[in-house]
């Protein structure tokens, strides 16, 4: 395990998390007690302490968007951001929707994918009960049903400026036309919206999905896009000639994010026959959105996912906690792993995911920071390697990633960078493109 004696750039962190799209706090779970746990006493005292008050920034931030917007949000249990009064139940029966229709529960929207048998539905409840009771009395009603918390799953990591959607004064183009593409290869995005008009992406397709039809372009989702296929003058993704299928889960909304609105997207990729499908969200472990991403899986699609900056000590998050998720940690120029980056037996590869530009604001480039930004690295590399979904193809897809990781960590698969270091001369180093 590395020991860290960063705090400058510790204290760095703390001045720009503030500005940068909130991420969910974990879970109350336990990690693998060593090397682990012991992992925040390894760091040095000033490190240690920022790490703490980096964890505490970010609650402070979820309270105030819990504030900010009390008549659609409240919290969990734990702490973590949910749709207030709305509880998911997966494919309930008659019986136990006729109970919860007498506990004066009502249906507010249904999502049927057939693609994966899935049949979701969001469940209100009366605004005179808390979302906990809520969630207890439909869970006391049908002891055999799937219900959940219609969490909410933002992205992890930061970058310069305002985080929320780009404004525009004329209507945005139409994606490139579908015969760019000569590659034949496809990849998914689950974020915010993508800026199409941005320069990385004249060349690309985009398929869009979300808002209904609406494009409401965001900085998370165009930076994460822009290293998958993005492609201009100093500047390219990993997959330039790949189509994107990107969803849109957020539509500018402080709802956005909801697990409702990420199972639909993922069973419009799966519809889509796209096999590989990047997420660089996380949040709380929820149990329908595990449904949906096991299928998924199951059906042969490869899901790839930012493992959260959180700090090396700290309990796991989702999606890429599930299992079989390739779960991506992000790796400065030098290859040492990210100060803030999480640790654990969810970490599959490392990749860059600092001191790399993105695509930024209408038509530059920004220095990057955070697992979100290693993620699309690895699913572009994936994306090579796979043409539609099949078990066999995403097996032998991430046993070949394997054979080709740099391992720079602990003997075997470690805890830090999983199986090595991959993608690296992927990284676009943002000097030649924060200095025309």
């Amino acid at each position: 395990m590395q020991k860290f004696s960063r705090s400058a750039l510790a204290m760095t962190l703390l001045a720009t998390v503030a500005s940068a799209q909130i991420r969910l706090p974990p879970l109350p779970l336990q990690l693998p007690p060593s090397p682990l746990q012991s992992t925040a006493q390894n760091l040095d005292p000033i490190d240690a302490r920022s790490l703490q008050r980096l964890s505490a920034v970010r609650h402070l931030e979820i309270n105030r968007l819990v504030r900010g917007n009390r008549r659609l949000l409240d919290l969990d249990a734990n702490g973590e951001p949910i749709i207030r009064n709305e509880i998911l139940a997966l494919s309930p029966g008659e019986t136990p929707a006729a109970r919860a229709r007498s506990l004066n529960f009502v249906v507010a929207r249904e999502h049927s994918i057939e693609s994966m048998n899935i049949h979701l539905v969001v469940l209100r409840a009366p605004d005179s009960m808390s979302t906990k009771q809520a969630l207890r009395l439909i869970r006391e009603s049908d002891p055999d049903g799937i219900f959940d918390y219609n969490h909410l799953y933002m992205g992890s990591g930061t970058w310069p400026g305002d985080a929320g959607p780009i404004a525009w004064n004329a209507p945005l183009p139409a994606p490139a036309a579908a015969g760019s593409q000569v590659s034949g290869l496809r990849v998914g995005l689950l974020d915010t919206g993508v800026d199409t008009a941005h320069p990385a992406f004249h060349e690309s397709t985009v398929h869009t999905w979300g808002c209904e039809n609406k494009r409401v372009p965001a900085a998370h989702g165009t930076a994460v896009a822009s290293l998958l296929i993005g492609h201009a003058q100093d500047f390219r993704g990993v997959q330039p000639d790949a189509a994107l299928y990107a969803a849109d889960v957020y539509c500018g909304q402080p709802t956005g994010g909801a697990v409702d609105a990420l199972v639909a997207a993922i069973g419009w990729m799966v519809q889509e026959q796209v096999p590989v499908i990047n997420i660089s969200l996380v949040g709380a472990k929820n149990s329908l959105l595990e449904q949906a991403i096991t299928r998924a899986i199951a059906r042969g699609s490869i899901i790839v996912a930012a493992v959260g900056n959180d700090g090396p000590a700290a309990p796991p998050l989702y999606p890429a906690s599930y299992p079989n998720v390739v779960g991506v940690t992000a790796v400065d120029a030098h290859g040492h792993v990210l100060i803030e980056a999480a640790r654990g037996p969810q970490v599959m590869f490392a990749s860059p995911g600092a001191d790399l530009a993105a695509a930024s604001g209408a038509h530059g480039y920004a220095a990057m920071r955070g697992t979100s930004f290693a993620a699309p690295i690895v699913a572009g590399l994936l994306a090579a390697a796979i043409t539609t979904p099949s078990p066999a193809d995403a097996n032998a897809a991430i046993e070949t990633l394997i054979h080709t990781a740099r391992h720079i960590g602990s003997p075997g698969r470690d805890l830090t960078y999983g199986y090595g270091l991959v993608g690296a001369e992927y990284r676009n180093d943002p000097t030649p493109l924060l200095h025309k």
